[in-house]
């Protein structure tokens, strides 16, 4: 787990910064989620998660507007020398300047937002969430289709990129080309993007680098993406047995996330974006509760029933 700095935080969150000498480049946060220290404001500390950002809202306001001013700044002093990364004072609430010289003073950032507490810690906490999930990068190519996220992989020159290539053409959307940064933001879900570097392009051997989002437009590409499905390209086994049903989900594991995977040959003449398109629409209807292998076996089951009947 990798650290986020103050300075990123005050920039996606659009917050004031009462601490502007103070240098946030250097202060990191590294856990997800948010401490609001109505229990320390009374002076207990056991079990106290000093490395979360500490929020200060209207309960723990209108509890300190109640103590003498000593008081007050005593129970300020003991929160902001407990080496917490900063404090968020919301709705707008202004701290008293003995505060601001307090985080002065233990080099604590003072920050302000506009908006209502919960609101706040919930889109932050969504955010840490994303920015410090365990995080892995893979080579592949990701694709949004149909609003399935699907992740190509294979041997280099197997066709990935040609096949995100064709994707975008018929209107679907890039992730990631080359490399794929998966990071796990619950036990449920992956979510795939790209790195900066190679964002938006795209590499086709024997004509370089192109800009997907300059070439197809910002409709044809997208920041990050759940990923849903896993398409493995291999090249063509005549001695190989495919499977021809799919009755039986197959999985690969990222970061310890189960992905239903389909492994697909590539011979000449396979058009591997309709492929594509159809294992995406495919998985769709199965997440809606309908299997098509599953209701051929059924037709067969019952066809075989029939004859058997007759027969008798």
């Amino acid at each position: 787990m990798y650290g986020v700095t103050i300075t990123e935080i005050i920039n996606k969150m659009s917050f004031k910064n009462l601490t502007p000498e103070l240098d946030t480049d250097k202060i990191v946060v590294s856990h997800p989620d948010i401490n609001r220290p109505a229990l320390q404001l009374t002076g207990f500390y056991d079990h106290f998660d000093n490395e979360r950002i500490q929020m200060m809202g209207n309960v723990e306001m209108a509890y300190l507007s109640g103590l003498s001013k000593e008081r007050r700044i005593e129970m300020y002093d003991k929160l902001i020398s407990s080496k917490i990364p900063c404090i968020v004072f919301c709705r707008d609430m202004e701290p008293e300047e003995e505060v601001l010289d307090l985080c002065n003073h233990y080099g604590v950032p003072c920050l302000i937002s506009s908006k209502i507490t919960s609101d706040v810690m919930a889109e932050i906490i969504r955010w840490l969430k994303a920015k410090l999930a365990p995080c892995i990068s893979i080579h592949g190519v990701l694709v949004d289709v149909f609003g399935e996220g699907v992740l190509l992989m294979g041997e280099s020159g197997v066709g990935k990129s040609e096949a995100a290539l064709e994707l975008v053409k018929r209107g679907h959307r890039l992730v990631s080309d080359d490399v794929v940064e998966i990071r796990k933001v619950s036990d449920e879900t992956l979510v795939g993007s790209a790195p900066s570097i190679t964002k938006y392009f795209i590499e086709l051997r024997g004509i370089g680098i192109i800009d997907v989002k300059t070439l197809f437009g910002v409709e044809s590409v997208k920041d990050t993406q759940s990923i849903d499905m896993v398409i493995q390209l291999e090249d063509w086994d005549r001695e190989k047995e495919y499977d021809r049903l799919g009755l039986e989900e197959q999985y690969t594991e990222f970061l310890g996330n189960k992905v239903v995977c389909h492994k697909i040959p590539v011979r000449p003449g396979r058009n591997l974006a309709v492929i594509v398109e159809a294992a995406a629409v495919n998985y769709r209807q199965k997440k809606m509760g309908y299997n098509a292998a599953q209701e051929l076996y059924k037709r067969v089951q019952e066809n075989m029933a029939r004859k058997n009947a007759e027969r008798l």
